[in-house]
């Protein structure tokens, strides 16, 4: 039955809402895109009937999901991680595997070939999700989040031979092992062709069509390449997915993997959302409710037992038993592959209906449940690893004495370039600073060279204040990332108030939000380029140099807090000048004399000192008024001559 206007319309709108509310709450979209599917399909509302055109249109979405993975798999990247890949990952998605079968053949009584279909399916973890949850985390560098990656690159490895052999195994056992060894002679002679072949023809003809300067020439050009090499493998015998995946590693030997990335993924998730909508389409209510039981199970495999699993295969390995639990809590969750392979498996007919409804649903239940899991993972780990408290408290112990005995220094959090830049110019001006990073191998080969780094998260209480939070000067977060600035942000109020906080970010989208949070100042990498790109063009058009100052310096002014006041003009040298004026922060407390009286009674204008910016929680950072009565708590940001300030500091706190 083919799919009407006012069905798409119907599916378009709820999947719109649904995946709205979802980006609110912090899910994925694609659970927004199972649910829709579950609510209007034939099983619940009934709104639209299933249909077998829809079916058939969202497999491009799987095609296309192949064809990106083609396009990340870097054999150099697969090297220098390949005893994460090719050993944790190998054993997780073997064991599992292994594991499932044992217990359908035992158990359940089905054959060997359904527990292969189920248990490949249960190896799957959410390569989006969980990349996502460790990079908001700060955790990807970070030696749980190693592990996790290398797993994942793994299970999408195993996906390919996985899709070969699913469905031919629905053959009797005679004609099932000549499918499968006339399948991997296909495979090997379509891999010869296509990677001898296809790479010496593909970089020649996407340079051919590039050079036309034509958009719509080059997306036809990749939908061609793309579905015309499927087609080819389909032709043979093979599956569409797989011939999407060969297509997206011929294209990233090419130079215009990043653009043919960018022009896909459009596509990409369109289809893709429709093929979780019609993966939810099949869940049926009722079965589900009749067994429930069975969704329990498959849920206890999925969480718990494959955490276990995978937290003990990652101590096998030699990690530590915190860095193990961690491991296990990001990837104990089904994934977007174990859709694709459920959905082979049910036309296959492997397993039976029920079975597979149940899967589905225990996948999607388990995928709802990771981001609470690994929000709480901190404190599971130090519930169930005792060893973490010793590790945690070793760490801590190691940031403190490096920084005992520090004074007014300035901790840096986050050790890239932008943090060594800033630090080597600190170093420079003879200003102590200490720096923060999760990356362990860049921590041992900055602190072999003598540098004041050592490995920390910074969104934790206790790491700034060991990192001596109470004495430092200033804290600069030097890596562009709200969520995790947001944290820094919070815990620096609640523990000192009056430290300035100076915070990168990448343009000034969330300028006012860390601002409102508490950051003294944002600095938005593409303002700070885009300054520097307009300073030099106007130089090199003739412009005299005099005049680009004045423009970068008025741009500056309206922009930054801490530029307004500092000039007097273009060519004066402030650098010997010891009463230039400078910002300083009050944090009136309870005792403070300015409390309950009008910000322009006070007469700090008489003491030529200039109210930059009151920080309250309950109000933006930029509203200063004559007429703004000071509150307990309140951060007053002041520019002056050091005199003035020490004199507005007494008047405000002492009344004289």
């Amino acid at each position: 039955m083919p799919v009407h206007l006012s069905s798409l319309l119907l599916l378009l709108g709820a999947a719109v809402i649904t995946v709205v509310l979802c980006r609110l709450v912090k899910l994925p979209a694609m659970l927004g895109y199972l649910f829709v599917g579950m609510l209007i399909g034939p099983h619940a509302l009934g709104l639209i009937a299933s249909s077998e055109e829809a079916t058939h249109l969202a497999e491009y979405g799987v095609v296309f999901l192949m064809f990106t993975l083609g396009l990340e798999f870097n054999l150099a990247k697969l090297k220098a991680m390949r005893r994460i890949v090719f050993g944790l990952g190998a054993a997780q998605v073997g064991a599992m595997v292994l594991i499932v079968i044992i217990g359908l053949v035992l158990i359940v009584r089905l054959n060997w070939a359904a527990g292969l279909a189920l248990g490949g399916a249960l190896a799957m973890s959410s390569t989006a999700m969980v990349s996502k949850l460790l990079s908001e985390r700060n955790e990807l560098n970070a030696a749980h989040g190693q592990n996790a990656i290398g797993i994942l690159l793994f299970q999408d490895l195993a996906v390919v031979p996985l899709l070969i052999m699913l469905p031919v195994l629905s053959q009797p056992g005679e004609a099932m092992l000549n499918a499968l060894g006339f399948a991997a002679l296909k495979i090997i002679v379509v891999l010869f062709l296509l990677l001898n072949l296809g790479q010496k023809l593909m970089r020649p003809w996407f340079n051919l069509v590039a050079k036309q300067h034509s958009s719509e020439l080059f997306m036809l050009n990749l939908l061609l390449v793309t579905l015309g090499i499927a087609w080819l493998t389909e032709l043979s015998g093979l599956s569409l997915a797989l011939g999407a995946f060969l297509a997206g590693m011929l294209i990233a030997e090419t130079d215009y993997r990043y653009q043919v990335e960018d022009d896909i993924r459009p596509f990409r998730d369109l289809l893709l959302g429709l093929f979780f909508v019609t993966v939810g389409m099949t869940l049926n209510f009722g079965q589900l409710a009749d067994r429930w039981w069975l969704v329990l199970i498959i849920l206890v495999i999925l969480l718990p037992l494959k955490i276990a699993m995978i937290a003990g295969i990652a101590r096998w390995f030699g990690a530590s038993a915190g860095v193990s639990l961690r491991t296990g809590f990001a990837l104990g969750q089904g994934g977007e592959f174990a859709f694709v392979l459920l959905t082979l498996a049910g036309s296959g007919k492997l397993l039976p209906d029920p079975l597979l409804q149940a899967t589905t649903a225990a996948i999607v239940l388990s995928m709802l449940a990771t981001p609470f899991i690994v929000q709480h993972s901190d404190k599971l780990v130090l519930r169930f690893a005792a060893s973490e408290w010793m590790n945690m408290a070793a760490n801590l112990h190691q940031i403190a004495v490096r920084t005992m005995q520090s004074q007014g220094h300035v901790i840096v959090c986050g050790y890239g370039r932008s943090g060594q830049s800033l630090a080597r110019i600190l170093t420079e001006e003879k200003i102590p600073f200490f720096a923060l990073d999760l990356d362990p191998e860049k921590v041992r080969e900055a602190g072999a060279a003598g540098e004041s780094v050592v490995f920390g998260d910074a969104a934790k209480r206790e790491v700034l204040m060991a990192a001596g939070l109470m004495r430092a000067r200033a804290l600069v977060v030097s890596y562009a990332d709200t969520h995790s600035a947001m944290k820094i942000l919070e815990l620096a109020h609640q523990i000192r108030p009056e430290l300035p906080v100076i915070v990168r970010t990448y343009d000034e989208t969330d300028v006012d939000k860390l601002k409102n949070a508490g950051a003294a100042e944002v600095v938005a990498e593409i303002l700070e380029g885009s300054l520097m790109l307009a300073s030099h063009t106007l130089m090199l058009l003739g412009v005299p140099l005099n005049t680009v100052l004045k423009r970068i310096r008025h741009v500056r002014e309206d922009r930054y807090q801490m530029f307004r006041g500092f000039f007097r003009g273009t060519t004066e040298d402030l650098e010997d000048n010891a009463s230039q004026p400078r910002l300083h922060t009050i944090h009136l407390n309870g005792d403070a004399s300015a409390i309950g009286r009008r910000l322009g009674d006070i007469g700090l204008a008489g003491l030529h000192v200039e109210v930059k910016g009151v920080r309250r929680k309950s109000m933006p950072p930029t509203q200063v008024q004559d007429e703004l009565v000071l509150q307990e708590n309140d951060v007053l940001v002041l520019l002056g001559e050091p005199e003035n300030l020490a004199a507005a500091e007494m008047i405000l706190l002492q009344g004289s």
